[in-house]
Protein backbone atom coordinates (compact mmCIF):
# COMPACT_ATOMS: atom_id res chain seq x y z
CA UNK A 1 0.00 0.00 0.00
CA UNK A 2 1.19 3.43 -0.66
CA UNK A 3 2.93 5.68 1.90
CA UNK A 4 0.34 8.58 2.72
CA UNK A 5 1.88 11.83 1.78
CA UNK A 6 0.72 14.82 3.77
CA UNK A 7 1.89 18.62 2.72
CA UNK A 8 2.95 21.36 5.42
CA UNK A 9 0.50 24.69 5.67
CA UNK A 10 2.65 27.96 5.15
CA UNK A 11 2.92 29.54 8.13
CA UNK A 12 5.69 32.09 8.18
CA UNK A 13 6.66 35.39 7.04
CA UNK A 14 6.48 35.00 3.47
CA UNK A 15 2.98 33.90 2.96
CA UNK A 16 -0.36 35.79 3.26
CA UNK A 17 -2.43 34.02 5.46
CA UNK A 18 -5.35 34.77 4.25
CA UNK A 19 -4.82 34.08 0.70
CA UNK A 20 -2.14 31.69 0.50
CA UNK A 21 -3.54 29.09 3.09
CA UNK A 22 -6.69 28.24 1.14
CA UNK A 23 -4.74 28.57 -2.26
CA UNK A 24 -1.94 25.90 -1.30
CA UNK A 25 -4.50 23.81 0.64
CA UNK A 26 -6.69 23.60 -2.56
CA UNK A 27 -3.26 22.90 -5.01
CA UNK A 28 -2.13 20.33 -2.59
CA UNK A 29 -5.89 18.36 -2.61
CA UNK A 30 -5.51 18.76 -6.31
CA UNK A 31 -2.03 17.23 -6.21
CA UNK A 32 -2.77 14.52 -4.74
CA UNK A 33 -1.42 14.86 -1.10
CA UNK A 34 -3.45 12.96 1.57
CA UNK A 35 -3.41 15.43 4.55
CA UNK A 36 -2.43 19.19 5.49
CA UNK A 37 -0.55 19.74 8.59
CA UNK A 38 0.30 23.18 11.10
CA UNK A 39 3.10 23.69 13.36
CA UNK A 40 2.74 25.91 16.51
CA UNK A 41 5.29 28.41 17.45
CA UNK A 42 3.97 31.19 19.74
CA UNK A 43 6.32 33.50 19.83
CA UNK A 44 10.35 34.28 19.19
CA UNK A 45 12.16 36.16 22.44
CA UNK A 46 14.38 38.26 21.48
CA UNK A 47 17.04 37.86 23.08
CA UNK A 48 16.55 34.43 23.18
CA UNK A 49 16.78 33.07 26.91
CA UNK A 50 17.43 29.52 26.16
CA UNK A 51 18.80 27.89 22.94
CA UNK A 52 16.12 25.83 20.62
CA UNK A 53 15.12 22.87 22.37
CA UNK A 54 16.18 24.08 25.51
CA UNK A 55 19.84 23.25 23.93
CA UNK A 56 22.07 25.90 25.75
CA UNK A 57 24.09 27.88 22.34
CA UNK A 58 21.46 26.96 19.81
CA UNK A 59 20.02 29.85 17.76
CA UNK A 60 16.47 29.56 16.61
CA UNK A 61 15.33 29.44 13.02
CA UNK A 62 14.11 32.82 11.56
CA UNK A 63 11.05 31.07 10.41
CA UNK A 64 10.09 31.11 14.12
CA UNK A 65 10.08 34.70 13.82
CA UNK A 66 6.92 34.59 12.57
CA UNK A 67 4.03 31.88 12.95
CA UNK A 68 0.28 32.24 11.85
CA UNK A 69 -1.98 30.48 14.68
CA UNK A 70 -2.16 26.86 13.90
CA UNK A 71 -5.84 26.62 14.24
CA UNK A 72 -6.72 29.54 12.28
CA UNK A 73 -4.72 28.08 9.67
CA UNK A 74 -6.04 24.62 9.76
CA UNK A 75 -9.62 26.62 9.85
CA UNK A 76 -8.66 28.39 6.55
CA UNK A 77 -7.56 25.07 4.61
CA UNK A 78 -10.53 23.61 6.10
CA UNK A 79 -12.65 25.66 3.91
CA UNK A 80 -11.44 25.35 1.18
CA UNK A 81 -11.05 21.60 0.77
CA UNK A 82 -13.32 18.60 0.55
CA UNK A 83 -11.41 15.47 1.04
CA UNK A 84 -7.59 16.06 3.31
CA UNK A 85 -7.33 15.29 6.65
CA UNK A 86 -6.19 18.27 8.46
CA UNK A 87 -3.34 17.24 11.30
CA UNK A 88 -1.27 19.17 13.72
CA UNK A 89 1.97 18.13 14.37
CA UNK A 90 2.13 19.89 16.81
CA UNK A 91 0.45 21.86 18.77
CA UNK A 92 2.28 22.76 22.16
CA UNK A 93 -1.43 21.56 23.87
CA UNK A 94 -0.44 22.79 27.61
CA UNK A 95 -0.13 26.10 26.18
CA UNK A 96 -4.09 26.24 25.84
CA UNK A 97 -6.75 26.08 28.31
CA UNK A 98 -7.83 22.23 28.26
CA UNK A 99 -12.10 23.03 27.34
CA UNK A 100 -11.27 25.81 24.88
CA UNK A 101 -8.86 23.53 22.73
CA UNK A 102 -11.04 20.61 23.22
CA UNK A 103 -14.21 23.04 22.19
CA UNK A 104 -12.07 24.32 19.23
CA UNK A 105 -11.28 21.20 17.85
CA UNK A 106 -14.42 20.02 18.44
CA UNK A 107 -16.38 22.51 16.18
CA UNK A 108 -13.14 22.24 13.23
CA UNK A 109 -13.80 18.55 12.91
CA UNK A 110 -18.24 19.30 12.70
CA UNK A 111 -17.44 21.79 9.93
CA UNK A 112 -15.19 19.80 8.04
CA UNK A 113 -16.80 16.62 8.15
CA UNK A 114 -14.68 14.38 10.42
CA UNK A 115 -10.93 15.47 8.95
CA UNK A 116 -9.08 16.71 11.78
CA UNK A 117 -5.89 14.46 13.27
CA UNK A 118 -5.22 16.26 17.16
CA UNK A 119 -1.51 15.91 17.37
CA UNK A 120 -0.43 16.62 20.71
CA UNK A 121 3.28 17.80 21.97
CA UNK A 122 4.68 19.28 25.31
CA UNK A 123 7.24 21.86 24.02
CA UNK A 124 9.74 23.44 25.53
CA UNK A 125 10.12 26.54 25.45
CA UNK A 126 10.32 28.40 28.97
CA UNK A 127 9.41 31.97 27.16
CA UNK A 128 6.12 30.29 25.42
CA UNK A 129 4.42 28.67 29.07
CA UNK A 130 5.53 32.13 30.52
CA UNK A 131 3.58 33.91 28.06
CA UNK A 132 0.25 31.35 27.93
CA UNK A 133 -0.12 31.90 31.98
CA UNK A 134 -1.84 28.70 31.76
CA UNK A 135 0.81 26.27 34.06
CA UNK A 136 5.01 26.20 34.83
CA UNK A 137 6.66 24.84 32.15
CA UNK A 138 8.05 21.62 35.15
CA UNK A 139 3.88 20.95 35.07
CA UNK A 140 3.73 19.78 31.33
CA UNK A 141 3.36 16.61 31.48
CA UNK A 142 0.48 16.51 33.99
CA UNK A 143 -1.39 19.04 32.15
CA UNK A 144 -1.00 17.14 28.88
CA UNK A 145 -2.73 14.73 30.48
CA UNK A 146 -5.67 16.74 31.32
CA UNK A 147 -6.04 18.32 27.70
CA UNK A 148 -6.55 14.49 26.80
CA UNK A 149 -8.89 13.61 29.50
CA UNK A 150 -11.07 16.85 28.88
CA UNK A 151 -11.17 16.14 25.13
CA UNK A 152 -12.38 12.69 25.52
CA UNK A 153 -14.87 14.36 27.65
CA UNK A 154 -15.94 17.05 25.67
CA UNK A 155 -15.75 15.51 22.34
CA UNK A 156 -18.04 12.48 24.12
CA UNK A 157 -21.74 12.33 25.06
CA UNK A 158 -23.51 15.38 26.76
CA UNK A 159 -24.00 15.64 29.43
CA UNK A 160 -20.06 16.00 29.87
CA UNK A 161 -18.53 16.00 33.47
CA UNK A 162 -15.14 16.53 34.26
CA UNK A 163 -12.95 17.32 37.46
CA UNK A 164 -8.87 17.94 37.09
CA UNK A 165 -6.70 20.20 38.54
CA UNK A 166 -7.53 23.09 35.82
CA UNK A 167 -10.69 22.21 34.58
CA UNK A 168 -14.45 21.36 36.42
CA UNK A 169 -17.19 20.81 34.48
CA UNK A 170 -20.17 19.24 36.81
CA UNK A 171 -22.51 18.55 34.37
CA UNK A 172 -22.98 20.74 31.21
CA UNK A 173 -24.55 20.32 27.34
CA UNK A 174 -21.08 20.88 25.01
CA UNK A 175 -21.47 20.97 21.36
CA UNK A 176 -20.93 20.98 18.62
CA UNK A 177 -19.84 17.65 18.94
CA UNK A 178 -17.07 16.07 16.30
CA UNK A 179 -18.40 14.21 13.18
CA UNK A 180 -16.44 11.45 14.72
CA UNK A 181 -14.44 10.34 17.59
CA UNK A 182 -11.04 12.68 17.04
CA UNK A 183 -7.34 10.61 16.91
CA UNK A 184 -5.20 12.47 18.89
CA UNK A 185 -1.53 11.71 17.79
CA UNK A 186 1.63 12.33 20.38
CA UNK A 187 5.03 13.15 20.28
CA UNK A 188 6.31 10.94 22.23
CA UNK A 189 9.72 9.88 22.55
CA UNK A 190 10.92 9.24 25.86
CA UNK A 191 9.56 6.90 28.51
CA UNK A 192 6.42 8.65 30.28
CA UNK A 193 5.49 10.37 26.98
CA UNK A 194 5.39 6.30 25.58
CA UNK A 195 3.31 5.17 28.34
CA UNK A 196 0.78 8.26 28.03
CA UNK A 197 0.57 7.52 24.10
CA UNK A 198 -0.04 3.76 24.63
CA UNK A 199 -2.21 3.96 27.17
CA UNK A 200 -4.20 6.76 26.15
CA UNK A 201 -3.45 7.98 22.77
CA UNK A 202 -4.15 6.74 19.01
CA UNK A 203 -1.21 7.54 17.26
CA UNK A 204 2.45 8.77 17.17
CA UNK A 205 4.45 11.62 15.32
CA UNK A 206 7.94 11.19 15.42
CA UNK A 207 10.40 13.47 13.41
CA UNK A 208 12.78 12.88 11.00
CA UNK A 209 15.77 13.48 13.25
CA UNK A 210 17.87 10.08 12.20
CA UNK A 211 16.86 6.94 10.60
CA UNK A 212 18.49 4.73 13.27
CA UNK A 213 17.12 7.14 16.26
CA UNK A 214 13.25 6.84 14.71
CA UNK A 215 13.76 3.08 14.37
CA UNK A 216 14.85 2.45 17.78
CA UNK A 217 11.99 5.01 19.14
CA UNK A 218 9.26 2.59 16.66
CA UNK A 219 10.61 -0.71 18.08
CA UNK A 220 10.58 0.54 21.89
CA UNK A 221 6.96 2.36 21.51
CA UNK A 222 5.64 -1.46 19.45
CA UNK A 223 7.33 -3.17 22.84
CA UNK A 224 5.75 -1.06 25.20
CA UNK A 225 2.11 -1.41 23.67
CA UNK A 226 2.77 -5.55 23.10
CA UNK A 227 3.37 -5.11 26.75
CA UNK A 228 0.90 -3.26 28.02
CA UNK A 229 -1.66 -5.50 25.93
CA UNK A 230 -2.52 -2.81 23.29
CA UNK A 231 -5.04 -4.28 20.90
CA UNK A 232 -5.66 -1.27 18.58
CA UNK A 233 -2.49 0.00 16.01
CA UNK A 234 -0.68 2.90 16.42
CA UNK A 235 -1.02 5.50 13.76
CA UNK A 236 1.69 6.65 12.63
CA UNK A 237 2.48 10.32 11.17
CA UNK A 238 6.64 11.45 10.17
CA UNK A 239 7.57 14.88 10.21
CA UNK A 240 10.07 15.67 7.57
CA UNK A 241 11.37 19.42 7.61
CA UNK A 242 12.77 19.57 4.45
CA UNK A 243 14.94 22.26 2.63
CA UNK A 244 14.24 22.38 -1.07
CA UNK A 245 17.02 23.40 -3.16
CA UNK A 246 16.68 22.76 -7.40
CA UNK A 247 20.91 22.85 -7.33
CA UNK A 248 22.23 20.78 -4.35
CA UNK A 249 25.41 22.31 -3.21
CA UNK A 250 28.32 20.90 -3.73
CA UNK A 251 29.35 18.36 -0.69
CA UNK A 252 26.04 19.19 0.75
CA UNK A 253 24.87 15.60 2.26
CA UNK A 254 22.25 16.81 4.58
CA UNK A 255 18.84 14.54 4.25
CA UNK A 256 15.93 16.56 2.87
CA UNK A 257 18.10 18.70 1.21
CA UNK A 258 18.13 19.05 -2.20
CA UNK A 259 15.93 19.21 -5.19
CA UNK A 260 12.47 16.92 -5.10
CA UNK A 261 14.31 13.72 -6.00
CA UNK A 262 16.77 13.85 -3.34
CA UNK A 263 13.93 14.33 -0.91
CA UNK A 264 12.53 11.75 -2.27
CA UNK A 265 15.25 8.91 -1.82
CA UNK A 266 15.65 10.24 1.40
CA UNK A 267 12.05 9.85 2.58
CA UNK A 268 12.05 6.35 1.09
CA UNK A 269 14.06 4.09 3.86
CA UNK A 270 11.59 5.75 6.72
CA UNK A 271 8.56 4.68 5.12
CA UNK A 272 10.43 1.52 4.83
CA UNK A 273 10.26 0.97 8.74
CA UNK A 274 6.56 1.01 8.16
CA UNK A 275 5.35 4.37 8.78
CA UNK A 276 2.38 4.81 7.21
CA UNK A 277 2.29 8.73 6.82
CA UNK A 278 4.62 11.39 5.71
CA UNK A 279 4.23 14.71 6.37
CA UNK A 280 6.96 16.95 4.17
CA UNK A 281 7.15 20.78 5.73
CA UNK A 282 8.93 22.48 2.15
CA UNK A 283 7.63 25.97 3.06
CA UNK A 284 10.97 27.24 4.67
CA UNK A 285 12.61 27.97 1.27
CA UNK A 286 9.95 28.91 -1.22
CA UNK A 287 9.89 32.52 -1.63
CA UNK A 288 5.82 32.74 -1.78
CA UNK A 289 2.89 30.21 -2.48
CA UNK A 290 2.90 30.02 -6.29
CA UNK A 291 6.65 28.69 -5.81
CA UNK A 292 5.78 26.47 -2.67
CA UNK A 293 2.93 24.94 -4.95
CA UNK A 294 5.60 24.06 -7.79
CA UNK A 295 7.59 22.27 -5.40
CA UNK A 296 5.20 20.48 -3.78
CA UNK A 297 3.82 18.87 -7.22
CA UNK A 298 7.17 18.27 -7.35
CA UNK A 299 7.75 16.26 -4.10
CA UNK A 300 4.81 14.58 -4.57
CA UNK A 301 5.36 13.15 -8.02
CA UNK A 302 8.90 12.41 -7.23
CA UNK A 303 8.22 10.31 -3.95
CA UNK A 304 5.43 8.68 -5.92
CA UNK A 305 8.06 8.09 -8.80
CA UNK A 306 10.13 6.92 -6.36
CA UNK A 307 7.37 3.92 -4.89
CA UNK A 308 6.02 5.93 -1.57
Amino acid sequence: MATRLGLGLPQNRQYDLGTDVPDVARAAERIGYDSLWVYERALFPEPATQGLYGIEGLPWPDAYRHVADPLVTLTLAAAATERVSLGSSVLVAPLHTPFQLAKALASLDAASGGRVLAGFGTGWSLDEYAASGIRPIKERGRVLDEVIDVCRAVWGPDPVRHTGPLTSIDSALVGPKPARPIPILLAAGTGRARERLVEHADGWLPTATGLEQVADQWHALQDLAAERGRQQPIRTVLRVNARYQAERESGDRRPFHGGAEQIAADLLPYAELGLEEILVDVQSTPRDAEELKDVAAEVYEAARAAGL
